[in-house]
């Protein structure tokens, strides 16, 4: 598989604070990469950079084949960012707001790119209600739908669970296999474990502004001493639980 994304010994400092003390890795052409870290760890100063939002002090990176210093408009052509919060007008309904980014990137056919989006994000029941009526998954869903108008082979996920409730963590965890299964290549940031466990074809750890370590789960786990086999009563976990109860309170 060629290579979509490459960081070569990016450094960022700010005043008082090295947040990038040289990061290395590569992202293969349409796979889902996992960016792990506490808070304050570089990963939304990282995906800034590869997003040409900010300047890197040292080191180079290349997205879709671009050089992210040096050809910073190919790069924004062949990107999406979907930040923390969800990015969505609220005044305007679901369909309305998809039209509008369609229009904005001059595309042909806005109405019937912002109907095959509503469809697939499973949104056309809620296509014509205002924004602000959605869901927080709803809205991050809408938000992702968003991101991919104009097909862009690179999409950056920046903790795009944050603040959600469990079935709308699913309901974009949902989304972002759809667009890996479609070919698109995500990078995706996150504080979550388990996130990373369910989505990523590989995973970084990045700590203190370095990546510790780079590989797939399989090989990550070995890491660690291997599991002693016991006998275990398994218990429902609480997210078993809150989804079966909730569930029956669907119509």
């Amino acid at each position: 598989m060629t290579t979509a994304i490459r960081v070569s010994g990016v450094t960022k400092s700010f005043p008082g604070l090295d947040v990038l003390r040289g990061v290395d890795f590569e992202v293969a052409r349409g796979t889902v990469f996992a960016l792990l870290g506490s808070n304050g760890a570089g990963k939304t100063t990282l995906i800034k950079i590869l997003a040409t939002l900010l300047k890197a002090d040292g080191g180079s990176a290349d997205v879709n084949g671009f050089d992210v210093a040096g050809q910073p408009a190919k790069v924004r052509d062949s990107i999406s960012l979907t930040g923390q919060f969800a990015a969505v007008d609220e005044i305007l309904t679901g369909r309305e707001n998809l039209i509008l980014v369609a229009r904005l990137r001059h595309l042909p056919e806005p109405k019937a790119i912002a109907d095959d989006l509503l469809r697939r994000f499973s949104l056309t029941e809620a296509g014509g209600r205002r924004a602000a009526t959605y869901s927080g998954g709803m809205r991050r869903r809408l938000d992702i739908a968003m991101s991919l108008i104009g097909n862009p082979p690179v999409v950056f996920l920046d903790e795009p669970t944050t603040g959600l409730d469990p079935e709308a963590r699913l309901e974009v965890w949902r989304a972002v296999r759809e667009l890996a299964g479609q070919g698109t290549t995500v990078l995706l940031t996150t504080q979550y474990l388990d996130e990373a466990e369910h989505l990523a074809d590989r995973i970084a750890i990045l700590h203190q502004g370095r990546i510790l370590v780079n590989d797939t789960l399989a090989e990550l786990r070995k890491l660690l001493p291997p599991a002693e086999v016991e006998y275990v009563e398994k218990q429902p976990t609480l997210e078993d639980v809150f989804l079966a109860l909730t569930a029956k309170d669907t119509p």
